[in-house]
């Protein structure tokens, strides 16, 4: 696996599936060595360190936490004898998967499989292989130079890639980030948070960077060269892709908090409420890059005159903008009714003894106000947003029934997609159940006090299904 440019790959797969054979056989001897024993062996199996269920004769499995330098005192588990398998299988499992990655040079590809390679929680040692294999001597796969990867995903065209603005300094510092950006998506999902957070700002400072930089070359120029009018449109699409790219880890960065139980029910609200802010730009910008990719690929085409379906194709929403957009009425749909139920029924969201409202919003979005994460968002702008919602009004527009039809719509477009299709499933069960809900509480939200409204992740791993019940 450590061969440069992913060339041992198909090799290390050989030797992956000729290990878990061997560990299928280890487990199948556990039968044979405890009947070598004639006595019984006390206690459960399961917890023993050996296959036996005896303890190894000449190994202690404390001597080392005994001999270490000194460090603060701990308890340190050893693993059972079918655990320590059972973590090698998992281990060769997730090895496995990178090595059948196609090393995809399209960056969007990229994050989306290291985003759902780590939904399977893989060990340090599979994630150091995997970002081993993303970044080697400054080059994606060792072989890439970032500003081409970037040149792909701003939707350029081939021929720019080797063009000479690369040596800007401010092109060598985006490529720099994009590089960061892959070795914290490798990392554990607590420290891929913080850093995410903290790694908003300099995606900030660099689109800033390059807008004067941008500006200063040609905002004044209104008759320019062929090479000059190149420069400009690298500028133009790359400073499209950096906004849509910094929404995307601001994205991320929300929901890490749910994968890590960073908020408690009483702080959902808002938190949807910023998600969905971040959403609705983050649809606005991927919009935006797919309208210049479809313009650039339209151009390398020459298309003389556009036909009637072609300019009805083109008048669709794409549905990778769709796919958000189901994202965007869950977020709105469940700040909307957490805002009714916070302010129509007191019990439910009743005041903080040790902070209050705006201090957990500082402390949750610090980051991402210092960032300017999106403009003009505030806990005053959220505060008006959330003020007037009620229960007659929640009842006159339900966005989950929208959520639950757009994930009908666009499934079909994502037939090829196995991993899209089950998000879809999932998000349509999340608005199917939050409907009804939604249903139930408007009709007896204010008159039943012994209803009782809870929040669950059965469906979705951070958008919440609201379950209603009677005490």
């Amino acid at each position: 696996m450590k061969r440069p440019q992913g060339r041992g790959l198909e090799s290390a797969r050989k030797h992956i599936a000729s290990c878990l054979t061997e560990l299928e056989s280890i487990l199948k001897s556990a039968d044979f060595l405890r009947s070598c024993f004639d006595e019984s062996c006390e206690g459960d199996i399961d917890d023993k360190t050996t296959a036996s269920g005896f303890e190894p004769i000449g190994f202690d499995a404390m001597l080392n936490s005994r001999l270490s330098a000194p460090t603060p005192p701990r308890a340190i588990k050893i693993l059972s004898w079918k655990k320590a398998v059972e973590y090698f299988v998992k281990l060769l499992h997730d090895l496995d998967v990178i090595c059948s990655y196609s090393l995809d040079p399209h960056l969007e590809s990229l994050l989306r499989f290291v985003v759902q390679f780590q939904k399977s929680q893989p060990d340090l040692v599979a994630r150091s292989h995997l970002q081993l294999l993303l970044v080697q001597d400054g080059k994606l796969y060792g072989r890439d130079p970032f500003f081409a990867v970037i040149n792909k995903a701003a939707a350029l065209p081939e021929a720019t890639k080797n063009h000479d603005i690369q040596k800007n300094e401010s092109f060598l510092q985006l490529g720099m980030l994009v590089m960061n950006l892959l070795k914290i998506l490798c990392t554990n999902a607590a420290w891929q948070r913080r850093k995410l957070g903290k790694f908003l700002q300099d995606w900030r400072v660099i689109y800033v960077q390059l807008e004067l930089a941008f500006r200063n070359e040609y905002g004044e120029v209104s008759s320019s060269s062929n090479d000059e009018n190149t420069c400009m449109k690298i500028f133009q699409h790359i400073l499209l892709w950096v906004e849509e790219q910094t929404f995307w880890i601001a994205f991320r960065f929300l929901i890490l908090g749910f994968e890590l139980e960073l908020y408690s029910t009483g702080e959902y609200c808002m938190v949807y409420w910023y998600l969905y802010a971040v959403l609705i730009k983050l649809a606005e910008k991927t919009h935006l890059m797919m309208a210049v990719s479809h313009d650039t690929a339209k151009r390398k085409g020459k298309k003389k005159k556009d036909s009637p379906k072609d300019l009805a194709r083109e008048s669709r929403i794409p549905p990778a903008v769709l796919f958000l957009q189901c994202y965007i009425c869950l977020a709105e749909g469940l700040t909307m009714m957490l805002a009714a139920l916070r302010n129509e029924i007191p019990v439910f969201h009743g005041p903080s003894p040790f902070n209050t409202e705006h201090e957990k919003f500082v402390q949750h979005f610090e980051l991402l106000q210092r960032a300017c994460i999106p403009d003009h968002v505030s806990y005053l702008s959220y505060k008006e947003s959330t003020t007037h919602a009620r229960f007659s009004t929640l009842a006159m527009y339900n966005y989950f029934k929208d959520a639950q039809r757009i994930a009908k719509e666009v499934k079909s477009s994502f037939s090829n997609d196995p991993e899209r299709l089950a998000e879809l499933r999932k998000l349509e069960q999340v608005a199917e159940h939050n409907s009804v809900a939604q249903n139930v509480i408007c009709r007896l939200g204010a008159l039943d006090p012994s209803l009782k409204v809870s929040f669950e992740f059965s469906h979705h791993p951070f958008f919440a299904t609201v379950v209603v019940k009677r005490s």
